[in-house]
């Protein structure tokens, strides 16, 4: 008996010399936290955005490259070991650029961005032409045709008119869907080139003030940008899953499946006013009609216009910077954090504010190197060259490093632009609860609240139904959104299956300057993050995710809001029209197996927590499992018709681009009535679901060991 009583007594006070251990080593990281988040400084921010924003930078220009020695030398400085890795891509610059109406009048389209005298650097020198980075080259005559946003849905609508493009030349807004889908779509349908415009009524005029007086986009901005076939994959479009290295094989030019085949060109409302208004036909539909002071007509004719497009197909180098913490207990899990640094001008919103920002966070790490503190895990910083023509700097290092990332990566964290307003969180749903986390104890710099509440009164506040409004209310978690493509974030979550989030603030105030020249300072310490503090508190925001995903002892995964969301996407099918029967059972039974194994898991945790029993050997052999956990929802046989995108749960959307669709395989098949297909893909999207279940199971009993 008096044995008995002993061994309890001894177990207890092991117990409690344990849970002290753990409670002292959760003191100690949060010391670290708030150690950290009173370091950024918004002078800083502004500082580096000053800086980098003063002269154009895009991809293979030299100022490109002194700006990534730049940020390489100031790693270094803040005590991280830092280097560049070089890729040679292939990147389209102008050659030659003509549009001009031919009848029933003249015009000649102007195709440049004028100076404006309250901003300095709309007159820099170096600014790249307005042009859609790998367009097709091709010179050609055509009657015009109005095809509103110049998605599918539209190209339905004016087979309903009687409008055929074939052998036409269409002219499109820009807006609802990303810029490239517009001439894939056109292509598809027959037409011989493609005009991009920025209609007033999206993001000049009528929605505010324009440039220099207000926010928006003026007469004659126009949005550059890459019209590569980002859907079938981003990259090179040469080196197709392998690192576009020095010496590398390479496709030829006509290889490629991610260049156009028709010639395009982005132009200003002020150019696109005198083709639309020499458009007749039709009167288009009320909701396809714009802002400019016309009737707007489909055509065709009798406009008739030439559009010439050629361009110089040159190999670029380009420079990221890639600069590294080691770590001190697990130093093969990487943590990694990344924004981009090329612009298509100066590129002070997109993406020097986000650029700077991670600058800042590294040297606030640096600070805490001074104090003493080492990161468990190893941090990876990386300032991505190339992302604008597509995602070139990211997608090369990541196919390049791949075998390395699926051992090591713990997550990726991205930012892009960055603004004020709101904390807006996309990306990997077993790391929402984090998400949460992190933004209840991280201050909104302009209102005595977290950020976790800021962004729950604005949902409530722009909560249409009752429904909504409870929804809101009764879940613990804020929903974060899931991505698709469009930043650095792609080639790590759909392609390597590394857990990824992508944040930035916005929200308040207006925008009308993307990737036009007057995305400049001038424009961005008037109408945006003007004070810089909402940098500030990107920097606080992704700081800490990053300091707490470097020294968790136990992963911060969790399995039942990513359980819960992927039921809510099998729902949404469900109730997608179908002509033919589409059995979802075998999705509905694979998202409950991840529930109940979720279920578990978090009890496991709990349990484990509660008794602060996790010993470092434990946790160790769970993390393992939880690093490899978004690996297996990865297919390697990839999606229908663009294998390199792996990922089952989510995708860019084939006539979307950047925007997400869920359990793609399945709803796409559906969306384009492919019975067969859908049929075939709930099978493959269950057997995966399966697949992640049985992971997590494991991590749960390594857990209970």
């Amino acid at each position: 008996m008096r044995s008995r009583v002993h061994r309890t007594f001894a177990f207890a006070c092991a117990m409690l010399v344990t849970a002290s251990s753990f409670a002292s080593t959760m003191v100690a990281a949060n010391d670290w936290e708030e150690k950290f988040r009173s370091i950024p400084r918004a002078e800083n921010i502004r500082e580096s955005v000053r800086h980098m924003s003063a002269e154009p930078h895009h991809i293979g220009s030299a100022r490109g490259r002194d700006l990534a020695v730049w940020m390489r030398d100031r790693f270094r400085s803040w005590g991280l070991k830092a280097d560049l890795e070089e890729f040679d891509v292939l990147f389209p610059t102008p050659k030659e650029r003509v549009l001009e109406l031919v009848s029933p009048a003249s015009y000649r389209a102007q195709l440049k961005e004028p100076r404006i005298a309250e901003d300095p650097d709309s007159g820099d020198a170096g600014q790249l032409p307005t042009y859609n980075a790998y367009s097709g080259d091709g010179d050609v005559t055509a009657p015009l045709v109005y095809v509103n946003y110049g998605i599918p849905s539209d190209y339905e609508q004016l087979a309903r008119l009687g409008v055929d493009v074939r052998g036409k030349i269409v002219i499109a807004r820009y807006g609802a869907s990303w810029r490239g889908i517009k001439p894939k779509v056109a292509y598809e349908h027959g037409a011989v080139g493609c005009i991009i415009y920025s209609d007033p009524r999206d993001d000049g005029y009528y929605q505010g003030d324009v440039y220099p007086t207000g926010p928006y986009r003026p007469e004659h901005g126009v949005q550059r940008g890459s019209v590569m076939d980002m859907p079938i994959h981003p990259g090179d479009p040469l080196t197709p899953g392998w690192g576009a290295v020095k010496g590398a094989r390479r496709l030829a030019r006509d290889e490629s499946k991610t260049i156009l085949k028709i010639p395009v060109l982005p132009i200003s409302y002020g150019d696109a006013l005198p083709l639309l208004k020499a458009l007749g036909g039709r009167v288009a539909p009320e909701a396809w009609r714009g802002a400019l002071p016309i009737t707007y007509h489909v055509g065709p004719g009798p406009a008739q216009v030439r559009l010439k497009v050629t361009s110089n197909w040159e190999t670029h180098t380009l420079y990221n910077v890639i600069a590294r913490i080691d770590g001190a207990v697990y130093p093969d899990e990487w943590v990694l954090r990344g924004n981009h640094h090329d612009a298509w001008v100066n590129g002070a919103s997109d993406p020097v504010s986000g650029m700077a920002v991670v600058l800042e966070e590294a040297r606030a790490f640096g600070e805490l190197l001074k104090q003493g503190w080492r990161p468990k895990r190893t941090i990876i910083f990386a300032a991505w060259d190339g992302e604008e023509p597509g995602l070139l700097g990211s997608t090369e290092w990541a196919e390049h490093h791949a075998e390395e990332l699926k051992r090591k990566a713990v997550a990726y964290i991205n930012s892009d632009s960055n603004g004020r307003g709101i904390l807006n969180a996309g990306g990997s749903h077993t790391l929402e609860r984090f998400v949460n986390d992190v933004a209840r104890v991280v201050d909104d710099p302009k209102e005595k609240a977290s950020l976790w509440e800021k962004m729950r009164t604005r949902r409530l506040d722009a909560a249409r139904t009752d429904d909504d409004r409870r929804a809101i209310i009764n879940r613990s978690d804020l929903r974060i959104g899931a991505l698709g493509s469009g930043s650095d974030y792609t080639a790590f979550i759909d392609h390597l299956g590394v857990a990824s989030l992508n944040l930035g603030f916005g929200g308040d105030g207006g925008g009308g300057v993307y990737h036009s020249i007057y995305d400049s300072f001038a424009w961005y310490t008037r109408f945006s993050d003007t004070d810089f503090e909402y940098g500030r508190a990107l920097a606080q925001t992704a700081g800490t995710m990053t300091l707490r995903l470097a020294d968790a002892q136990l992963l911060p995964f969790d399995f039942l809001n990513f359980a819960e969301t992927v039921g809510g996407y099998v729902e949404e099918i469900a109730r997608l029209p179908r002509d033919a029967n589409v059995d979802l059972a075998p999705l509905r039974r694979a998202v409950e197996k991840v529930r109940l194994s979720a279920d578990a898991f978090d009890r496991a945790v709990r349990a484990r927590t509660m008794a602060g029993s996790i010993t470092d050997a434990q946790a160790a052999a769970v993390n393992a499992l939880l690093i490899q956990s978004e690996r297996k929802l990865l297919s390697d046989a990839g999606l229908p018709r663009r294998e390199w995108f792996r990922h089952q749960i989510y995708a860019p959307g084939f006539y979307t681009g950047y925007g997400v669709k869920t359990l793609p395989g399945v709803r796409e098949a559906i969306e384009q009535k492919n019975w067969s297909e859908a049929a075939a893909q709930v099978a493959v999207i269950a057997n995966t679901l399966e697949a992640f279940a049985a992971q997590v199971d494991s991590a749960r009993d390594a857990l209970r060991k």
